[in-house]
């Protein structure tokens, strides 16, 4: 089965007003009537028109056939998703017997709006009908600190709404969003009835809002886990010191053990991102060396090397 395309069936764009689909549909009317045109298809074109004008001259119903319709691609045969008919329900009315003088609709128009809305019993069909709208998504960006906290966020959102005329525009509206302490990246956040409204009474969808970290310029994030690399001189890492180390929510003190490597992965329990099971924040040891940038300074070094005579390559047999 073909998808019918009823904007092109009444030669109106998608965008077009309800004035126009009017007017359009009066103008092809009176052109394809089988009681007057001369046309070879006239009554072919005639039931068509009285189909698609059904569709289109309702703003709700309108708004239905296009939610499928723009995912739909030219040439595929249709089928109606399996869960098409979600959310949807006819509350009765008389769907024919209008000007368009037309009841015997096409298998498209009957799997569209028969199927999934009722049945169609000698030509007429119930109509209108609730819809639940549709689900937005959006993404915040919060810093770290966010995570560990919790903050308040303002998001502008834009979403597409039919104008009393059926012109579509775009609906812009803020939104004071709590973030929750314990968020991680990726996250979604459901707010409930702030997606699309509802068609025909029908309930709001929802708005997901996705999770997203700034870059930091000191910590990485995996999951509730936080990464620190931590700077320390050949003293602290050779004979050991009790150093402060930054934290997203404050510095706190950590006991570096004598002869620790650089590289070491140092475990701060539960001062990762709070959750019912907090993460852990790593710090791994960077040793550091002092420039040697004065006469006091090279000697220092050169004083180290005659008296140490370390050779970190001795494993290597060089």
């Amino acid at each position: 089965m073909d998808f019918k395309d009823y904007y092109q069936i009444m030669d109106v764009k998608k965008d077009a007003s309800q004035d126009e689909i009017k007017r359009a549909y009066k103008k092809l009317a009176r052109k394809y009537h089988p009681d007057v045109s001369k046309e070879s298809n006239a009554e072919v074109r005639f039931k068509e028109l009285g189909e698609a004008y059904q569709v289109l001259k309702d703003p709700e119903k309108r708004a239905a056939y296009d939610q499928l319709g723009k995912n739909w691609q030219a040439g595929q045969d249709f089928n109606p998703p399996p869960d098409w008919d979600a959310g949807f329900e006819f509350s009765g009315g008389d769907f024919a017997g209008d000007s368009a003088g037309y009841t015997d609709y096409s298998d498209f128009f009957e799997s569209l709006f028969g199927h999934g809305f009722g049945s169609v019993h000698q030509g007429r069909q119930q109509g209108g009908y609730r819809a639940r709208g549709e689900d937005h998504h959006a993404k915040v960006v919060i810093d770290l600190e966010d995570a560990y906290q919790g903050a308040t966020r303002s998001i502008v959102l834009q979403a597409p709404e039919l104008d009393s005329s059926g012109h579509v525009i775009n609906k812009q509206r803020t939104l004071n969003v709590k973030i929750p302490k314990g968020v991680k990246q990726g996250q979604r956040i459901r707010l409930s009835g702030q997606g699309s409204p509802g068609m025909g009474g029908g309930p709001a969808g929802d708005l997901y809002l996705i999770i997203e970290f700034r870059p930091d310029s000191m910590f990485r994030v995996d999951g509730h886990d936080v990464y620190l690399d931590l700077p320390v001189t050949p003293w602290e890492a050779a004979l050991g010191a009790s150093v402060k180390v930054p934290t997203p929510v404050g510095p706190v003190d950590l006991k570096i053990a004598a002869g620790t490597p650089g590289g070491r992965k140092l475990r701060l329990k539960g001062r990762g991102i709070p959750a019912s099971t907090p993460g852990d924040l790593y710090v791994i040891t960077q040793i550091t060396l002092p420039p040697a940038d004065s006469d006091a300074a090279k000697a220092l070094y050169q004083k180290m090397a005659q008296e140490l005579a370390y050779n970190p390559r001795s494993k290597l047999g060089v």
